[in-house]
């Protein structure tokens, strides 16, 4: 796209050893850090990207959002599941291993945006808050293009009944059932709907199932794993 591109990484192609291997991106789960910044460096140089000028969160599964313009340096990582800018060169970054990666981008208003949607960032609105501060920073619904990269799918999502209840309740487009016929979330669907109901129509989805896919780290499927990243920057 001209003017913002995105990016979702996979398992491979780090220097991790298991069980985050290879290329785990999260540096809050258990892995050697400085593995992690190898890593890090690595995804970065594979997209053209400059390591230190990639902005990650502190992700609390929550709706509040930040606009940066620079790495945070010494400053403490906000706890925010989005991030926006309007800084060209700056890429924001959001780590996953299930949850749904949304990235955003208004290449004609230069704004772009990353957010971390598991299932409580999306019943808490996390996606609809990112689009609101895009729209206060110059962006329009109509021209906002939205990728959502691999997470866990409907099909395996399971959850008890009363949470798909309650999920339901706030989207009724995350309602789901597994492949095996029990209560299920989909998170990825949620998501999609709430930016349908913006005005966001230029939207593509990842089919990837991060628990199926055993080229993605899965947190359902092996608890203790490393995390994927969707990066999203402005040229």
């Amino acid at each position: 796209m001209s003017g913002a591109h995105f990016a979702f990484t996979d398992r491979w192609g780090g220097v991790s050893a298991v069980p985050y291997e290879e290329l785990n991106l999260g540096g809050a789960v258990g892995d050697d850090p400085a593995a992690v910044r190898s890593n890090r460096e690595l995804a970065a140089g594979s997209l053209g990207l400059d390591a230190a000028r990639v902005v990650w969160m502190n992700q609390v599964h929550g709706p509040d959002v930040a606009v940066v313009d620079a790495p945070w340096g010494d400053r403490p990582v906000a706890e925010v599941d989005a991030i926006i800018t309007t800084r060209p060169g700056l890429a924001l970054a959001v780590l996953t291993a299930d949850c749904t990666p949304v990235l955003l981008a208004d290449p004609v208003a230069k704004v772009v945006a990353a957010a971390h949607a598991g299932r409580p960032g999306m019943v808490a609105g996390v996606v609809p808050a990112a689009v609101r501060a895009m729209v206060e920073l110059g962006a329009e619904t109509g021209r906002i293009v939205a990728r959502t990269g691999p997470a866990v799918c409907g099909r395996c999502y399971e959850v008890p009944e009363e949470m798909r209840a309650e999920v339901a309740a706030i989207e009724p487009a995350a309602y789901a059932e597994t492949s095996w016929g029990t209560p299920a979330v989909d998170v990825t669907a949620g998501v999609h709907a709430q930016l349908e109901r913006l005005g966001v129509s230029d939207r593509e989805q990842s089919m990837v199932c991060t628990l199926e896919s055993q080229d993605h780290f899965s947190y359902r499927r092996d608890r203790t794993t490393g995390r994927l990243a969707g990066y999203v920057w402005l040229d």
